[in-house]
């Protein structure tokens, strides 16, 4: 009964957000307008403010003008002399935590500022609206009777110059309230262990006897820890260690790849997937519907957004516009100001509008993972929709995959080289690459040309990987669990090499 009463007055106070949210979409080209003027005032006396003349900034024209468009390795300077403990640079409140993020393509670790306005005005307050949507859409929901089991980075916090730094999820466990616990599951103490394996085990130690209701994670990672609970408790399916498990929240990677595999083990027809788009950089978008597959643009976390058409992208170089001057079905890269002091950052995704009233976005892939190596123009949007018809057709379930090109040499036709990793392998991997090849012709029409009479492009070369390979390779490069991710496609053949060589 008291659990009823909790998960009541929780649910109550969340969906209170809702009504916050109209504004944002009744007039989101206004509410971005005013949060761009109020972080130009907010930083026009940082260093930075003062050299790009903040204070007589009065249009957006005049951002556009004196701000310049900017990626980490230009900004890297002055988060340097942050970290060291200069501060009002570029934010003018004190900065103290910095997101350790090192991607999946640079093996050189970013450290992204995480003001206090960002903390509790962006991630905090997204991990509130994540869960006021969904309550929202969900008005049976018993999600707060039980705990949530959050699957977070494998970094703890270090301290360096009077900084802090590690895994954004690591900073969030840090600066959670005490209550946070009770809701929550593992403890603060497991949570920020920095040995990943370990690690998991610990959280099934403190798991499996407990009503976990809802999941938070990266779906790779997530997979792992739900198969070796299985493997400690022999049972067949998830729902028979949990069986009020009513949602898993997911974000950092595509969940298609993994969406046959969680609906094997999650065997329950109501079971809701929720989306969230959120990087170091910032909390981005949420899925505000059940069964969608698009992501509200959240508009009131501090974040001014804009676009850059990915057919005009130059990099640095690059013009960019607007929300109000977004169109449908375009391929964006995405350009953000923060309350964490990024000015004009280029944060490295492509997304794509599916609607404009509200704004919903589609989350299309990275301006560098893609395979351009002999004009295919092939993103990681083609390859996966690619696959996931590949997989229907030779009734196959792909864990994980890389790609990589085979460099034209003499008379020999360049390609592609894939290596996958199969939950279930096909009965014929050359039928499976016949089908992936027209689906990708049919997805892709510079691919489509490419591969016209085997002139440019040869048919893929597949290799079938053992069980485990990815998992091996990335513990083996210190990479294992949380924000760390297996690069899908690159235009060189290092991820390939190294996969090969185990």
């Amino acid at each position: 009964m008291a659990f009823q009463i909790i998960n009541s007055i929780i649910s109550w106070f969340l969906k209170k957000r809702k009504h916050q949210m109209e504004l944002f979409l009744k007039y989101p080209n206004d509410v971005q307008e005013e949060l761009l003027f109020r972080l130009l005032r907010t930083a026009r006396n940082t260093e930075y403010g003062k050299e790009n003349d903040f204070s007589s900034i009065k249009t957006y024209k005049d951002f556009t003008d004196k701000v310049s468009i900017q990626k980490y390795e230009s900004f890297e300077p002055l988060i340097e002399r942050c970290r060291k403990g200069e501060q009002n640079i570029f934010w003018p409140t004190p900065i103290k935590w910095f997101a350790k993020s090192s991607g999946t393509t640079n093996a050189k670790s970013k450290f992204i500022p995480v003001s206090d306005e960002a903390l509790e005005y962006c991630h905090m307050k997204a991990g509130k609206d994540m869960l006021c949507l969904y309550i929202n859409n969900n008005p049976e929901t018993q999600l707060f009777t039980g705990k949530g089991l959050k699957l977070g980075g494998s970094s703890e916090v270090y301290k360096d110059n009077n900084s802090y730094f590690g895994d954004l999820s690591a900073i969030i466990t840090e600066n959670l309230p005490f209550w946070a616990d009770f809701s929550s599951a593992p403890s603060q103490e497991v949570a920020l262990m920095s040995e990943w394996e370990t690690k998991m085990e610990a959280i099934i130690d403190e798991t499996i006897n407990e009503d976990i209701t809802s999941l938070v994670g990266v779906p790779s990672w997530m997979l792992v820890l739900l198969h070796r609970v299985l493997e400690r408790t022999g049972k067949n399916n998830i729902l028979e260690v949990w069986p009020n498990l009513e949602v898993y929240f997911h974000g950092g990677v595509n969940f298609n790849p993994y969406r046959e595999q969680y609906k094997k083990i999650i065997p329950k027809a109501d079971f809701q997937y929720y989306e969230t788009y959120n990087a170091s950089e910032g909390f981005f978008a949420i899925q505000d519907r059940n069964g969608s597959k698009e992501l509200l643009l959240m508009l009131d976390y501090g974040i001014f957004y804009e676009f850059i058409p990915m057919s005009e992208y130059r990099g640095e170089n690059s013009n960019a516009i607007p929300l109000s001057k977004v169109k449908k079905g375009i391929d964006y890269a995405l350009i953000i100001t923060t309350n964490g002091g990024l000015w004009r950052y280029m944060i490295g995704d492509t997304i794509r509008f599916t609607s404009l009233d509200p704004y919903r976005i589609k989350i299309t892939g990275r301006t560098r993972h893609y395979i351009n190596v002999f004009g295919e123009e092939l993103n990681i949007e083609n390859v996966e929709d690619a696959l996931n018809l590949t997989c229907e057709k030779t009734d196959s379930i792909i864990k994980e995959y890389t790609v990589g090109p085979i460099f034209m040499e003499g008379k020999n036709n360049g390609g592609h080289e894939w290596i996958i990793e199969f939950a279930k392998v096909p009965e014929s991997i050359n039928y499976f690459t016949e089908i992936l090849d027209n689906s990708l012709k049919a997805i892709n029409s510079d691919y489509e040309a490419k591969r016209y009479n085997n002139m440019t492009l040869a048919l893929p070369k597949i290799h079938i990987a053992k069980e485990g390979l990815f998992y091996e390779w990335l513990k083996k490069k210190g990479k294992l669990g949380g924000q760390h991710k297996v690069p899908r496609l690159s235009n060189k053949r290092d991820f390939v090499e190294e996969l090969l060589k185990l």
